[in-house]
């Protein structure tokens, strides 16, 4: 396949989202791996730890050779396996830790790019365990964030189709790790689409896009920004207070913290 896509499930306080956003491309041709832990193999230790009532170790061992050195191809196999496993070892993947997620995630920086959708799959696999949810939610939106740096891949990040309830990421409410992610990454999608090279074209929307629901005429990201700018984290006051300056000012000007004197751009805005 010549364009890859990910997708990454996401669960919060105010019901699930997905995020959808294409995560690769560039015309790659990436095979599911051919490995040990073959549907069966699986298929056949979940059966026998139900009759016998004891772990494989076949996701804990998995897990163990992912933090070695290993080649491309051995890591997008192993992952592929971890995923399997997550899937039909259901006890044993409750049993990991948020360490494992850190690692899984890591992989997400890797150079290789079937690499990093053998690990998109794994923590999709992952998300269905509720108490790895925020931790890979954080971990989406700070990719999502990386990939919205890159010219080639804006557009189709801001013409994704979300949920009615997308800004509910941006709700008060939310633990403050996930808010600050989600907050970075809409100051990157605010200065992406400010930049002439971006704005040199005339891009077209769908209705329930990322781009409706940040900046479209009936956004209502403006009354959450509002509400974090007294969030009680520090963090999460100053993050919200740049993606307000990122929207109110040209990406051409020095916006902060010029932006933030008594004749910015910011204030006028008030």
């Amino acid at each position: 396949m010549d364009i890859w896509k990910g997708v990454v499930s996401l669960a919060t306080a105010a019901g699930a989202i997905c995020l959808l956003y294409k995560a690769i491309r560039a015309g790659i041709k990436c095979q599911p791996p051919r490995c040990s832990a073959s549907p069966i193999c699986v298929a056949r230790l979940a059966v026998e730890r139900e009759q016998h009532g004891r772990d494989s170790g076949e996701l804990r061992r998995l897990l163990n050779s992912l933090e070695c050195k290993q080649d491309e191809y051995a890591k997008s196999m192993i992952l592929h396996s971890i995923t399997r496993c997550v899937y039909l070892l259901e006890s044993e993947a409750s049993a990991c830790t948020n360490d494992d997620i850190t690692l899984v995630g890591s992989m997400l920086d890797d150079k290789d790019n079937s690499v990093k959708i053998q690990a998109l799959n794994t923590l999709k696999a992952f998300s269905g365990i509720r108490k790895f949810r925020l931790k890979i939610q954080v971990q989406a939106a700070r990719l999502l964030s990386n990939l919205a740096q890159k010219n080639d891949l804006l557009y189709d990040i801001l013409n994704c189709q979300v949920h009615s309830n997308f800004l509910n990421l941006f709700q008060s409410t939310q633990p403050g790790s996930l808010l600050l992610e989600v907050l970075v990454f809409a100051e990157r999608l605010s200065e992406g689409r400010s930049s002439p090279h971006y704005r040199a074209v005339k891009w077209h929307y769908n209705e329930q896009s990322v781009h409706e629901a940040v900046f479209g005429d009936d956004s209502r990201l403006a009354d959450r920004l509002l509400a974090l700018v007294i969030h009680p984290e520090e963090d999460v006051q100053i993050q919200a207070c740049k993606v307000i300056v990122s929207l109110q000012c040209p990406q051409d000007v020095e916006v902060w913290p010029s932006c933030l004197s008594s004749h910015s751009c910011f204030n006028n805005a008030e």
